[in-house]
């Protein structure tokens, strides 16, 4: 019951959007199945499955809205949600900001569907956790991980004749290998559509290698370094970034993206050159739902076009007070790059360090989006286009904006899952000169 047809899901949200008597009348199913595996300490920890769907109705008598939810489908039941939501209407004040439910949308399918991931079965999650664990036992590593598998549908029908029907799946794995003295660690993860492409037992290699190397760390003196940002390392900084790119916060000077006197910098060089950055739904490595939260069509749109910004997220609201035309928030993120691996920078780098992890991320000026945060699980300096030795984790004191105008090279794009937001994001490795170290760490 939780992964409804198309035929199944509209017959009830048909049913919804007739039994209610407000001014509009949005009804939306979401459901899934969720897999998962977790281990530590070589051995595997918890196990499960989660099914689940539900209804959300959302319902408004002019500005005033009310949202229920419920997960029994029965007449009965779609009756009460109806009325719950139409009675909290009523309370609620009015919403300055409301804007009406959107009309018809014409919703491009995605690709977001993979039969291979939405066939996973315990077996097959059991033997992700064997494949992690074995050679890790086998060559004295700890090894810890969790594997989360899904498919999952939403649908959605309004009062206005608006639409829409898709199937998705997704697939994320991460594990962090030690040592058996706690000295070293190395981290793999990977972000998926289709578990076709996925072998753990190839993945964790990479964490094994990172772990081993990565004991005996070298104290290095804080300071400005050229670095080369592994993908995942590289993600956490520009998610935080792009919480900026909204247009009434820098519409009204609350964003880096403001400008002095009113307005905001599109059209304005503010990255390197090198830096191009677009979403697109149907994106072959990163496909996504074909709307957003407020099931307004997403579509291919440019954010930064060699180095200038090239757009902004509006709100409806926004949009409409702006008289600017809104799309739907996009779902994922695309920059662009080139054609060499991890490895491949590092061969042409004199000086530098490889950080293959940030994490622990904080905000120190949103007005410059300076971020701080630290290194994790494999930080290594590079010598005559060689990895040297490792070092011990660092901690940075760096703005993404400022990051990006120092590009020096870009690697070949890897998807991602973003960590400060929902978006999948499809990112290279980068090298970058004068990234700021302020501190050492004695974490590992």
């Amino acid at each position: 019951m939780s992964i409804l047809t198309e035929s199944e899901a509209y017959a009830i949200l048909d049913k919804v959007v007739k039994l209610s008597k407000a001014d509009q009348c949005t009804a939306q199913l979401s459901g899934s199945i969720d897999g998962n595996v977790r281990f530590a300490l070589n051995n595997v920890s918890t196990s499960g499955i989660v099914s689940n769907v539900d209804l959300a109705v959302e319902v408004a008598f002019g500005k005033r809205v009310g949202i229920a939810t419920i997960n029994q489908f029965d007449d009965a039941s779609l009756e009460r949600v109806v009325r719950r939501a139409e009675d909290l209407a009523r309370l609620a004040p009015e919403n300055p900001e409301f804007v009406p439910a959107v009309g018809k949308q014409d919703y491009k399918p995605t690709s977001t569907f993979s039969p291979a991931t939405a066939a996973i079965t315990p077996d097959y999650r059991a033997k992700v956790a064997a494949d992690s664990i074995g050679p890790c036992r086998a060559g004295k590593l700890v090894a810890a991980g969790f594997l989360q598998d899904g498919q999952s549908f939403s649908a959605v029908v309004n009062s206005k004749g608006n639409r829409g029907y898709q199937r998705a799946t997704a697939l994320d794995y991460t594990c962090t290998v030690r040592t058996d003295d706690g000295r070293g660690s190395g981290w793999v993860g990977r972000s998926l559509q289709d578990a076709a492409s996925f072998d753990a037992g190839t993945e964790i290699r990479t964490a094994m290698r990172k772990a081993s190397a990565s004991a005996d760390a070298k104290a290095l003196e804080p300071g400005k370094y050229t670095v080369i940002l592994e993908p995942a390392a590289a993600a956490g900084l520009i998610s935080f970034m792009l919480n900026f790119f909204d247009a009434r916060q820098a519409d009204e000077g609350r964003s880096f993206l403001s400008k002095k006197g009113g307005g905001n910098k599109v059209g304005e060089q503010v990255y390197a050159p090198s830096v191009t950055m677009f979403s697109d739904p149907g994106y072959a490595a990163a496909p996504v739902l074909p709307w957003d939260g407020d099931f307004l069509a997403r579509e291919r749109t440019p954010i930064i076009d060699k180095g200038k910004v090239a757009n902004l997220q509006y709100s409806r609201y926004w949009a409409q007070k702006q008289g600017k035309r809104a799309v739907g928030e996009p779902g994922n993120l695309i920059m662009e790059g080139g054609t060499k691996t991890t490895a491949e920078l590092v061969r042409t780098t004199e000086r530098g360090i490889l950080v293959t992890r940030t994490w622990y991320i904080r905000m120190v000026d949103p007005q410059t989006v300076l971020l701080t945060g630290l290194t994790r699980d494999g930080t290594f300096y590079i010598e005559g286009g060689q990895i040297k030795y490792p070092v011990k984790n660092f901690r940075f004191n760096e703005s993404p904006v400022i990051m990006l105008n120092n590009v020096e090279e870009l690697g070949r794009p890897v998807r991602v899952q973003g960590d400060e937001s929902n978006l999948i994001m499809v990112i290279p490795p980068m090298k970058l000169r004068d990234f700021t170290f302020t501190s050492l760490s004695d974490a590992v």
